[in-house]
């Protein structure tokens, strides 16, 4: 009974992910992990070991997210590791490739891209991968080709993540799906950064304009607000890469209107892109420039990921 509740808390969690306080969801995945941790040393029967390992590697997965989300990339890659082990340990094909496609993103995220690379394909060659699985291991290595400037290997990872339809699916990424899961706006979200890590900006513009249509048809207690705020500030990072001004700070409107707690580091990252970009030569004269400027520093100062993370794996319980 007590494995049966934990499963069923643990994939409560997933699915309620974009809708809940980032710090609840690191307080409850963290007990969640530990409550599985437990479990894993009191039992000696095997199929209750192999469940409780199962959900132990799901929490450590769900919190290695909620790490990097609130700025802690050392907690991320270790508690993403720790999901990889668990699930080595019952030889879970999805829980596997999920925590190698988190390793993929946190490598390149952390200047690694040709180690991202390695992480992609281990994960790709598990076994019981279902449509979802393979889409995002294909989105995160067109990001980490974007990041290497192969422009011929990105564009091919990003049309495999958008043709990917064999019809089958998982146990993790589908059936528990909520954070595990990678829909059509996630897809579109992510390419645009690809494509602004290429140079396209008219790319980076289509997708982010895609993912920002999907999430719109949505109802809105369901529209994940970390991904919705990315594709804003991506939009506008298209257009400012274009060389326009115009239209940068409608784009940032949504993001703007964030709460400090759900201003998570990938949007931090890309306002950081934003920030730079307005210092361009081309905008020195632009009052418009430097009070937008000015605006993105207070917005990512007052972050709660900017004041938790601070780059060390304790931040984030002070």
């Amino acid at each position: 009974m007590t494995l049966e509740q934990l499963h069923d808390d643990v994939a409560a969690l997933a699915r309620a992910y974009n809708r809940t306080s980032p710090i609840e969801v690191y307080i409850r995945a963290k007990e969640l992990l530990a409550t599985a941790q437990s479990a894993v040393e009191r039992t000696r029967v095997p199929r209750q070991q192999t469940e409780a390992y199962l959900a132990a590697g799901q929490s450590a997965a769900l919190l290695s997210a909620i790490s990097f989300d609130l700025g802690s990339l050392p907690s991320a890659v270790s508690l993403s590791r720790t999901a990889a082990l668990y699930g080595k340990v019952i030889e879970h094909g999805p829980l596997q490739a999920y925590a190698h496609g988190a390793l993929a993103f946190l490598s390149f995220w952390s200047g690694r891209p040709s180690e991202s690379i390695r992480y992609v394909s281990t994960a790709q060659a598990f076994g019981g991968l279902g449509d979802t699985a393979l889409t995002r291991l294909s989105v995160i290595e067109a990001r980490a080709y974007g990041h290497l400037g192969n422009r011929v290997a990105a564009e091919e990872a990003v049309r495999k993540a958008l043709e990917q339809s064999t019809g089958k699916r998982d146990d993790l990424h589908d059936d528990i799906g909520g954070e595990f899961a990678f829909p059509s706006d996630r897809v579109a979200m992510s390419n645009a950064t690809t494509y602004l890590l290429l140079g396209d900006a008219n790319g980076a513009e289509e997708s982010a304009e895609r993912a920002l249509l999907l999430l719109g048809t949505k109802p809105e207690g369901e529209r994940p607000l970390l991904i919705s705020t990315q594709a804003s500030v991506d939009l506008a990072r298209a257009r400012l890469l274009r060389g326009e001004l115009d239209g940068v700070e409608d784009a940032l409107g949504p993001a703007f209107a964030v709460p400090t707690e759900w201003r998570g580091a990938g949007t931090l990252e890309r306002m950081a892109e934003v920030r730079s970009g307005l210092c361009h030569p081309d905008f020195s004269d632009s009052s418009e420039a430097r009070t937008l400027g000015e605006r993105i520093e207070e917005y990512s100062a007052a972050a709660t990921a900017h004041r938790l993370g601070a780059g060390t794996p304790l931040a984030i319980e002070s």
